[in-house]
């Protein structure tokens, strides 16, 4: 058996999509356990997302990350906001031309009628959820002052070829799975 045969062997082909929640962490805790019973040695993961709770791409991200499984992602069309995050967990990272990022800086709505206290609160958690995602863009990314300078204030969008400057991507590359292999929806 060739070598390229080997590894193409080892690897599955998976597609992740919607609200990045607790039910996103949860169908891909499952869909994990499914890739550790089965010997899947390298995950290719189409990702599509327009982004959700902080706490969930966090763990994700940090779950990924830390496998025992190659974990290579695809942004096929949008991966935005903490779905950014969730995206950087792959080891090797890929978009399609046509493909697009954005990231931002966190936000809530204040409760009507809110209390000086409640709103303080809801401050610092917005100011540490950004502390730990900017955190981790810094450790990936190398944005330049005026990137960091729209982040600061607005919504960051980047096309795939811009992704790929500044290392969010590895490469312009479709999400291609080989023929015969199966797409498994997570």
């Amino acid at each position: 058996m060739s070598e390229d045969k080997h590894k193409l062997d080892g690897a599955a082909w998976y597609t992740l999509s919607g609200d990045v929640n607790s039910d996103m962490v949860h169908r891909v805790f499952d869909a994990v356990a499914d890739m550790t019973e089965d010997g899947v040695e390298t995950a290719h993961i189409l990702l599509q997302s327009n982004g959700g709770y902080v706490s969930d791409g966090l763990c994700l991200y940090n779950y990924l990350r830390n496998l025992p499984i190659k974990i290579v992602m695809y942004n096929g069309g949008a991966v935005a906001s903490i779905a950014v995050i969730l995206y950087l967990s792959g080891e090797e990272r890929y978009a399609s031309e046509t493909a697009r990022f954005m990231v931002h800086k966190s936000h809530a709505s204040a409760p009507s009628g809110a209390r000086p206290d409640a709103l303080r609160i809801i401050v610092e958690g917005l100011q540490a959820d950004d502390a730990r995602t900017e955190s981790i863009l810094r450790e990936h990314l190398t944005l330049d002052d005026q990137h960091w300078a729209v982040h600061a204030y607005s919504d960051l969008h980047l096309t795939a070829r811009e992704a790929h400057k500044v290392g969010l991507v590895h490469d312009v590359i479709d999400f291609k799975p080989p023929p015969g292999k199966r797409v498994t929806n997570i």
